[in-house]
């Protein structure tokens, strides 16, 4: 190994430390969230059922009725937060890119990878180069996942843990991630060095198995490594629910609640499952911020993804995205390791020291096709607010709800800025027609 190189993997293994640092400075400078101080100084006014009952019949005066309760306080809060990640998707692109670019520079995977030949480790080869690539990703792009994660969050008084326990949590995240992405793209590079003509083909099956697995087992040995599941309670929440989900026809026979409130006080719900089965749960935060109809209104929301099929529409949906992503894909890695391989001492595209070049254009990829994916579930959110308006008849619970939400969701966007940056139709949109329904359907 020449000195320039040595002198590489130096810089690069210093550059790592100066970044781990910066992150964890990050979050012990992060100001902890007073939640209860933050949302007294931003209220929502509070109603009643009688004000509810004499709202106009018109849905558009409805919803202004509805949204002149949200607080100038509160809006400027919600706008400058959501805003906000509209420039953090391109700040992690840019971290992305950057992070790739000095790996490839630094030749650590090259580095790693020839260690690794030496011990005849086979697929094993792959999986490790791959793991310890997504870890080094990880590491360098760690300040801004803090920032965003972490600080911002209590900065806007939407998070409920203090760094000790985020940073746990984000440990076995990582730790997830690179054990599974690393087979991931350990797959990838079989396909590389075995199916040379093809392997783009094969890789879109695998990245699309790989999300039908994740989907399969994420419920039940995923998700319970970060919250605790239990059934919930029997009563009128639980047998609204399981009501509305034997009505409709969604296989469930319990509904489970998550202790959500321990990293957040967000509320939220889902019900999950695929090939015939279905989960439904809901986190204590909505059980403790919403009243009975609008737990309806969310759960109906939630049961209608399950029964509308969503899931297999976006595996679709993405499959297809996917798999142009590796046509693109394959035609862009010959192409640059023809021009840059030597620079980065690539031996060719099967060689493991490719994965940040790998990484770098998909990320482009992504990128630029976000708008389309987030127009893609958009639609499919569209589609369940309607159904679950249909299934629980609470539109003004759904509505309260979606005015909640306006604590970090923008509550009115522009058209173009709600195509580009959404993929949940805006607040407003959602009372609106929670509102013509009411108007419709209720006397």
């Amino acid at each position: 190994m020449n000195n320039s190189r040595v002198m590489s993997v130096r810089v690069f293994g210093i550059l790592l430390a100066l970044l781990i640092a910066l992150a964890a400075g990050i979050g012990f400078m992060a100001p902890l969230a007073n939640n209860a101080g933050m949302r007294a100084n931003a209220q929502i006014a509070a109603v009643d059922d009688a004000w509810r009952a004499a709202l106009p019949r018109d849905a558009q005066a409805a919803t202004n009725a509805y949204m002149a309760r949200l607080s100038p306080v509160a809006k400027a809060r919600s706008d400058a937060y959501f805003e906000g990640g509209y420039w953090l998707q391109l700040w992690n692109f840019l971290a992305t890119i950057a992070a790739c670019l000095i790996m490839l520079r630094a030749r650590v995977l090259a580095r790693l990878s020839d260690w690794i030949t030496k011990r005849r480790l086979g697929f094993a080869r792959g999986w490790l180069v791959s793991a310890t690539f997504l870890f080094l990703l990880g590491a360098m792009t760690a300040p801004l996942a803090v920032f965003q994660g972490f600080y911002r969050e209590q900065a806007y008084g939407l998070a409920n843990q203090s760094f000790g326990p985020w940073l746990l949590d984000q440990a076995i995240a990582t730790a997830l991630t690179c054990a599974i992405g690393g087979l991931f793209f350990a797959a990838v590079l079989r396909l590389l060095r075995k199916r040379a003509q093809t392997w783009w083909l094969w890789g879109s099956a695998v990245a699309l198995l790989f999300m039908v697995i994740g989907l399969m087992l994420g419920p039940t040995y995923i998700d319970p490594l970060f919250n605790t599941y239990r059934p919930l309670n029997d009563g009128p929440i639980k047998q609204s629910i399981l009501s509305m989900a034997r009505a409709n026809g969604v296989p469930a026979d319990n509904v489970y609640q998550v202790d959500a409130s321990r990293q957040s006080n967000r509320i939220s719900a889902n019900v999950s499952g695929i090939f015939g089965s279905a989960a439904v749960r809901l986190n204590d935060n909505l059980l403790k911020r919403t009243s009975l109809a609008e737990i309806k209104g969310v759960m109906g929301h939630e049961l209608g993804h399950y029964v509308l099929n969503h899931i297999y529409k976006m595996l679709l949906a993405f499959g297809v995205l996917i798999t142009i992503g590796f046509a693109l894909l394959r035609w862009a890695l010959t192409a640059s390791v023809r021009r840059w391989g030597h620079r980065f001492g690539l031996d060719g595209t099967a060689d493991p020291g490719v994965l940040p070049l790998l990484m770098l254009l998909l990320t482009i990829y992504f990128f630029v096709i976000t708008p389309i994916m987030n127009s893609q579930v958009r639609i499919d959110e569209t589609e369940a607010d309607i159904f679950g308006l249909n299934a629980s008849a609470e539109p003004n619970g759904f509505a309260e709800v979606d005015l909640k939400l306006t604590e970090y969701r923008k509550a009115d966007p522009g058209e173009w800025e709600e195509f580009f940056f959404f993929d949940h139709p805006s607040p407003k949109k959602r009372i609106f027609s929670a509102m013509r329904w009411r108007a419709e359907h209720m006397p």
